[in-house]
């Protein structure tokens, strides 16, 4: 039985429900243009990157880590980066890979959705891990900006694992498409009243 990640709280019966309906997801699904294809083209793309989950994150740390701004969000008191706070989160951020990629968009999958994106606000960041960061949210204009690194560099995993018969232009497609409607989600907390 694999471990689950600190504070990773998927399928915990205390998570509350989204905010965001049904059918408003199936709006930001036609935002993001997406079909049937993406969605077999994610779960093939979920069983070549979750094996590598480990690699991936660290072509992500090393970024953020080398990025000022961004690694400033998990500082510890002292203003340096926690490391302690880092390894939590990237348990989850690795989770979150597999699950992007391997669960129905659906009312539970929504759910974890607003819990993670309170965790980048002043409403839960923070407490999952029980750290005293000065930092108290995560910006959403790096959050949303994200996106880019998160898709570019996720090719190169793909390309690792394809076979032959693999599209990886259609892997990285439903990919990139998948992780925007995560961040247009998580960004809800950071503006409810605009939802």
């Amino acid at each position: 039985m694999t471990t689950l990640p600190v504070g990773y709280t998927y399928n915990d019966s205390s998570l509350e429900s989204s905010p965001v309906s049904m059918p408003i997801l199936g709006e930001l699904l036609q935002d993001v243009m997406w079909n049937e294809d993406d969605s077999r083209a994610l779960r093939r793309a979920g069983e070549i990157l979750t094996p590598q989950t480990s690699e991936i994150l660290d072509a992500w740390y090393d970024f953020i880590g080398s990025t000022p701004h961004l690694v400033s969000t998990f500082r510890g008191p002292d203003g340096k980066p926690d490391q302690a706070y880092l390894d939590k989160v990237r348990g989850r951020f690795e989770r979150w890979i597999v699950d992007l990629c391997t669960r129905d968009f659906d009312a539970q999958w929504l759910a974890y959705q607003e819990e993670i994106g309170k965790r980048h606000t002043p409403d839960k960041k923070n407490r999952t891990d029980g750290v005293d960061s000065p930092s108290t949210y995560v910006p959403m204009s790096h959050l949303i900006a994200l996106i880019v690194p998160v898709t570019v560099t996720v090719r190169e995993f793909l390309e690792l694992g394809a076979s032959e018969d693999d599209n990886v232009d259609a892997m990285q497609q439903a990919w990139f498409k998948a992780v925007t409607l995560s961040v247009a989600l998580w960004t809800r907390p950071y503006a409810p009243d605009l939802w």
